[in-house]
């Protein structure tokens, strides 16, 4: 048995013409990368496919240092490594989109969220911009392990603004970081323990924008990991489908 198995899907949604976000899946690197771009004229295409595509590039050239956390997933300098490694992802994609816009004037202000997934055994390093989502379903319980960079998460972690009051406002989804919309941009990374069975759920504001509680979600979770994404796909799109809609489910085997 492989020890992950994994599928993502991609939907434009009802209202758009054109699909913005991106998608990578590659197993043998353990790498799971979901992007959201924006900016006008399919700028938010370009932002969204260069900073996964950049990313796993980087991964696949640094990911060998890290590989001894597969036997040892409590080295905390090598974790330390591990988290460098996606910084160091995120930021290079950062620096080359933002130089694509500066020389470019049709995509000037473009950019993209990103949230990546590397799994290294019993170790799972996450890197966080912007507001997509990653969230974990463990023993019947699930919970959203990603930060949303957005104004309103960050009036409801002031204590500006109740969640229940968030989901009535105005500007909810204005982002307070984007890879590519400066040549810096702080991430956030974490590293989180995997056990067998573990499913990840990485998805762009498409889809959480309309299935909202993590409640709702982790039924949906327990199907057969093909049949996960279009199940939400699906309930998005009857819900609105304002927005591009893209999800990956990732379920680990062993670890």
């Amino acid at each position: 048995m492989p020890r992950y198995t994994s599928f993502g899907q991609s939907d434009v949604g009802r209202v758009r013409k054109h699909n913005e976000d991106a998608f990578i899946i590659d197993d043998s690197l353990g790498l799971y990368v979901v992007a959201d771009g924006l900016g006008g004229h399919a700028a938010g295409e370009v932002a969204s496919e260069e900073a996964v595509y950049n990313i796993r590039g980087w991964v696949r050239r640094e990911r060998p240092k890290v590989e001894s956390l597969i036997t040892d997933p409590y080295d905390v300098d090598q974790q330390n490594v591990a988290e460098q490694i996606l910084r160091g992802a995120i930021q290079a994609a950062t620096y080359l989109i933002h130089s694509m816009a500066e020389f470019d004037e049709t995509k000037a202000g473009m950019g993209t969220t990103t949230s990546v997934l590397m799994l290294l055994g019993r170790v799972a390093v996450i890197g966080q911009v912007g507001d997509s989502r990653i969230y974990l379903a463990r023993d019947g319980q699930i919970a959203q392990i990603t930060d949303d960079h957005t104004l309103i998460a960050a009036q409801i972690r002031e204590g500006m603004l109740t969640p229940e009051e968030a989901r009535y406002a105005p500007h909810r989804n204005v982002i307070t970081r984007a890879v590519g919309s400066h040549e810096y941009v702080e991430v956030d990374t974490r590293v989180v323990e995997t056990i067998p069975g573990d499913r990840f759920l990485l998805c762009s504001d498409g889809l959480h924008g309309y299935v909202e509680e993590p409640d709702e979600i982790l039924p949906i979770l327990s199907l057969p990991v093909e049949q996960v994404t279009q199940r939400l796909i699906d309930i998005a799109n009857t819900r609105g489908g304002k927005d591009n809609i893209t999800a990956i489910v990732v379920e680990v085997h062993e670890v």
